[in-house]
């Protein structure tokens, strides 16, 4: 239980920032100041190595960056004399000194607290009288790995996020999707069929896969989907990889990667549209909750670009949607990072709108994009879900699985599940979410996409299976009990 006291502690800090700082705010002075006494304590064992070779190297041929991760036993390092403990034992320059010890970082963990603008908030905290506090305070945090793994490291950050994301739900739901969506979506993800290649299960001793999110946001989707194969495949592991472009939001999922002993150069910042930062990669599982509604104007350029130069070659070549809604552009992002079937194929699960679902007719973007999803057997599943789940939107919303290897149970085939229903009634609200899917129907929802269902006694009539063409060419409305409505529809025609 020593990350529970430990998260209770952290967050139990927040309340000296009281009256200096709105309770939105608190995360950008607790979050910072959590992952440096975290990357305070895991350089502690190699902290005099590290000096003593920087003081020996440092005017030499080679570049200490190159040098110096391999005494520090890390990906990062810190050339400053300070620790947390010493600044704390000098309270009258607590101000010149924390900011000596950021700026001793590694360049790839000094750009996290540039993107806080840590400096800033050090000099707002300095200003109030509240530094040496602060500093103080968690310098009694005892956060060292012997104490704290990796994975207790990683649900003390995730808990502090999520509190902090709900404190300012009125900007939470463009950096932060609701952790129970979050779990459904992994779960599917996840979700392994009783005719699936073997050899592509994570229950092969020393399994070693890949996921990524171009969207990444604070990175709870990737963190989520680590926890769910520590825990249902504790012998296989997960690369995380991601991509995104709110400076806030990448700081906190590129820390979370520290946290977690992830690869630091795996996040990646970014417009994943322009500037694909994982160029030529492809990965076994695809994950993302791309923004919702969000026109790609200010993409339009590039985008149209590698549209027309490079077809099918580039991501873009099924088409491209109306430039007011750019979700359908992710989706092919993703379509294009997915592992080749050759090698093992991938999985993709996205939360889109209603939109790329209905919206455009015969010869749009949207209905090429749909066409070309479809006839080349890549949906999977969509799964409706209930309104009102989200921070910023009471709007309906879908789950689309996608697949480029299915197993023969489903191959042609696209299985719509009905979940509009699974919802319980939140206390309190935030922002527009006045709902929450529980631990038990998130199951019963996997439940049914697992069994893979047409409808009858034993869905309640929530699953229904088409056939690719019928679902291609027939308008199809998400009813309960599920129905489908058939009659000429122009999506993929």
């Amino acid at each position: 239980m020593a990350e529970e006291n430990n998260g209770a502690f952290i967050w139990s800090i927040a309340n000296l920032l009281r009256g200096t700082y709105k309770q939105s705010d608190y995360g950008k002075i607790v979050l910072p100041f959590t992952i440096l006494r975290r990357l305070d304590a895991v350089l502690e064992p190699t902290k005099d190595g590290v000096l003593a070779e920087f003081k020996k190297r440092k005017d030499g041929a080679i570049p200490v960056e190159k040098l110096l991760p391999a005494v520090s036993q890390q990906d990062f390092y810190n050339t400053s004399l300070y620790t947390i403990e010493k600044l704390s034992g000098d309270p009258a320059n607590v101000k010149e000194n924390l900011l000596n010890y950021v700026d001793g970082f590694s360049a790839n963990v000094r750009d996290i607290f540039d993107r806080y603008d840590f400096a800033a908030q050090v000099t707002k905290l300095d200003e109030n009288d509240l530094l040496y506090l602060v500093v103080q305070k968690f310098a009694g945090v005892d956060l060292h790995p012997d104490r704290v793994s990796n994975t207790e490291m990683g649900l003390i950050f995730e808990e502090l996020i999520r509190r902090f994301a709900e404190a300012s739900n009125e900007t939470a739901g463009e950096h932060f999707t609701p952790r129970e969506v979050v779990r459904l979506i992994v779960s599917l993800l996840f979700t392994e069929h009783p005719d699936d290649d073997p050899a592509r299960s994570l229950s092969v001793p020393g399994a070693v896969r890949t996921v990524y999110d171009p969207t990444a946001g604070t990175g709870g989707m990737l963190s989520v989907a680590d926890d769910y194969v520590h825990t249902h495949y504790p012998n296989a592991s997960l690369t995380l990889v991601g991509q995104e472009l709110n400076a806030e939001s990448f700081a906190i999922a590129k820390a979370d990667m520290v946290i977690k002993g992830q690869a630091i150069e795996n996040i990646i910042w970014g417009d994943t549209l322009t500037h694909d930062g994982h160029l030529g990669k492809t990965f076994d599982y695809g994950i993302s909750n791309p923004p919702f509604g969000v026109e790609w104007k200010k993409q339009q350029d590039f985008v149209q670009k590698e549209f027309a130069q490079r077809g099918f070659d580039g991501r873009f070549g099924p088409g491209l949607p109306r430039v007011s809604d750019g979700s359908l552009l992710f989706l092919l992002h993703l379509v294009k990072k997915m592992r080749p079937k050759s090698q093992g194929g991938g999985r993709v699960g996205i939360v889109l709108n209603g939109s790329p679902l209905f919206t455009g007719g015969a010869g749009s973007g949207e209905s090429n994009i749909r066409k070309y999803v479809i006839e080349n057997d890549l949906l999977d599943a969509v799964i409706a879900l209930p309104t009102d789940l989200f921070y910023n939107t009471g709007i309906a919303t879908y789950i689309w699985i996608l697949d480029n290897d299915k197993p023969a149970s489903r191959k042609g085939h696209v299985q719509l599940v009905d979940a509009t229903d699974q919802w319980v009634k939140m206390r309190k609200g935030l922002g527009s979410k006045r709902r929450q899917i529980s631990a038990a129907q998130i199951a019963h929802i996997v439940k049914l996409y697992g069994n893979n269902t047409d409808a009858g006694t034993d869905t309640d009539g929530a699953s229904k299976i088409f056939a690719n063409d019928e679902f291609g060419y027939t308008t199809i409305t998400v009813e309960r009990p599920l129905q489908a409505h058939l009659g000429a529809h122009p999506r993929a025609t």
